[in-house]
Formats: structure tokens, C-alpha cells, sequence
């Protein structure tokens, strides 16, 4: 597995396990071994996904020691502000039966629409998540769903995010927060990158696919990569989950690259961080 280095220096994996929408059971167990077991070394969960348990007994059995592995997890809504945070940290930490985490990301941005100090409410978790970083216990801190207006005020902080986690997809490109991010050496990481599996029915995708003997997915995930962002697809499928690692054995050509940058958006979740009510 080769590395993306983020602005603090640590590496991080190429791509990664999403375990979105898999439930707190032994499906999460065993789909996290195999995917190890596959080659995959960053796992990324979330408390709000209710399966840090078994992510936790997944990594548990692996039988790949912790230092070999990258893990995620982010704070949810309601959990946000210092002393929230700080508490929602070492929930998550002993559900997943770990000592430190490798990345922790804010869910999502508080936003005005919701709260007339939503910036205070961001930079309290920020702080948070900044002390226990400076106290070895997270490798590397980020955000995830946050638009430039909503970073600008934690750029300002005595550490900057080294992580954006956002929809990114055919037909999703974000340009502007992905050109945000890359000015400011904040790696983009892509959540959702086969749209929940919408993806695989496009038709110029089929037929792109079909020119590299490849399937839909792993030309995603590959375009993905070719645009510098981090995929993290999600499946417990063996056959899917050995399949969606296996993208670094081709390249896209620009020529395709500029197809699929150009189509249209057929399968975005819709979820908007300066909208949404949760």
C-alpha cells in the first residue's frame, strides 16, 4: 500500500475501507478482515454509524498489528463544542477498544442556518480536537462536509485541518472546496465515491469501463485517485471489496478523464452542509 502524506507528515493510505451503512454485527467483523486481508490499512467509521464496536472487533481480529493500520472516526452533530467533543472522543475510543486514533474528523460543520454562533460552536471542537492531538492520543485531525467559509476561521488556529472528508463523485466534483483544500494542502478524502452504488448503472460509465476491461466501480475509484482525492468505498461483499482496491494497475487517460469530469450530477446524495437539519 503506497501513501498520501498530509501536512503534518503523516501518511496516510491511498484508499480506504468505509464501513457507512454496515451494521453493528459480525457482517462489519468479517468484512473488515477480508478487506485487510485484501490489502486495505485505512478503516474509516464515525460514532452516528453505530458500528465502532464491531469496526473495533473487526481491527481486533485482523491479525495485522495496530501500528499497520490507519483508523478514522469523526464526532457527530450533537456532539459537538469542547467539553462534547472531549467526552464523544473516549466513547469512541473504547467502543473501538483502541488507545489513540489515527484521524478524528468533525461530522459535519455547525452553519448558520442552524446557529447564530455556529463558528464559535466549529472552533470548539476544534479545540478539542487540537489538545488531544497535541497529546499524541489522535495522529491527525480534520473536518469532513466543510466548505471553504466554514474552514476559514480554523485555518487561523494554532493547527490547521489536515483532512477534508466530502461527497465526491462522477457528476460531484466540489470544485471549489477541492481547490480550497488543495491551495491550502488539506487532503480532500471522498466519501460516497460510487454513489451509493448509483454510479454503476451510468452508461457512459459502462462504456468507459469496458475500453480498460475494468468495472464501473474501479473507474471511479481510479478517478478518484487521478484527482489526488482519497477514496473510501464501502462494501461487505468479498468479491467488491477485493475488486475496489485493485485500481492501481491502469490509469484513465485525460481524454476520459475530461468525459467523466464533464458529466452531469446523476447521483449525488443531495446533502447539503449549509442546509441540512441534523
Amino acid at each position: 500500500m503506497k501513501y498520501f502524506t498530509l501536512n503534518n507528515n503523516v501518511q496516510i493510505p491511498l484508499i480506504g475501507y468505509g464501513t457507512w451503512q454496515s451494521p453493528d454485527d459480525q457482517t462489519t467483523v468479517e468484512g473488515i478482515k477480508y478487506a485487510v486481508s485484501c490489502g486495505y490499512r485505512l478503516i474509516d467509521t464515525a460514532a452516528i454509524y453505530g458500528n465502532e464496536v464491531s469496526v473495533g472487533r473487526g481491527i481486533a481480529e485482523s491479525g495485522i498489528s495496530r501500528n499497520e493500520l490507519f483508523i478514522t472516526s469523526k464526532v457527530w452533530n450533537s456532539e459537538r463544542g469542547y467539553e462534547k467533543t472531549l467526552a464523544a472522543f473516549e466513547k469512541t475510543l473504547s467502543d473501538l477498544g483502541l488507545d489513540y486514533l489515527d484521524l478524528y474528523l468533525i461530522h459535519w460543520p455547525a452553519s448558520a442556518h442552524r446557529f447564530e454562533n455556529w463558528d464559535e460552536i466549529n472552533l470548539g471542537s476544534w479545540k478539542a480536537m487540537t489538545e488531544l492531538y497535541k497529546a499524541g492520543r489522535i495522529r491527525a485531525i480534520g473536518v469532513s462536509n466543510f466548505r471553504s467559509h466554514h474552514l476559514k476561521s480554523l485555518m487561523e488556529t494554532e493547527i490547521m485541518p489536515m483532512v477534508n472528508q466530502i461527497e465526491f463523485h462522477p457528476g460531484l466534483l466540489q470544485s471549489e472546496t477541492v481547490e480550497y483544500c488543495r491551495e491550502n494542502n488539506i487532503l480532500v478524502e471522498g466519501w460516497s465515491p460510487l454513489g451509493t452504488g448509483r454510479m454503476l448503472q451510468n452508461s457512459e460509465l459502462i462504456q468507459i469501463a469496458g475500453n480498460y476491461k475494468k468495472s464501473v466501480a474501479q473507474i471511479c475509484l481510479r478517478w478518484c485517485f487521478q484527482h489526488d482525492v482519497l477514496p473510501l468505498p464501502k462494501s461487505v461483499t468479498p468479491e467488491r471489496i477485493r475488486e475496489n482496491i485493485s485500481i492501481f494497475d491502469f490509469e484513465i487517460n485525460s481524454e476520459d478523464m475530461k468525459r467523466i469530469d464533464s458529466l452531469a450530477n446523476f447521483g449525488g446524495s443531495g446533502l447539503d452542509p449549509d442546509e441540512v437539519n441534523f
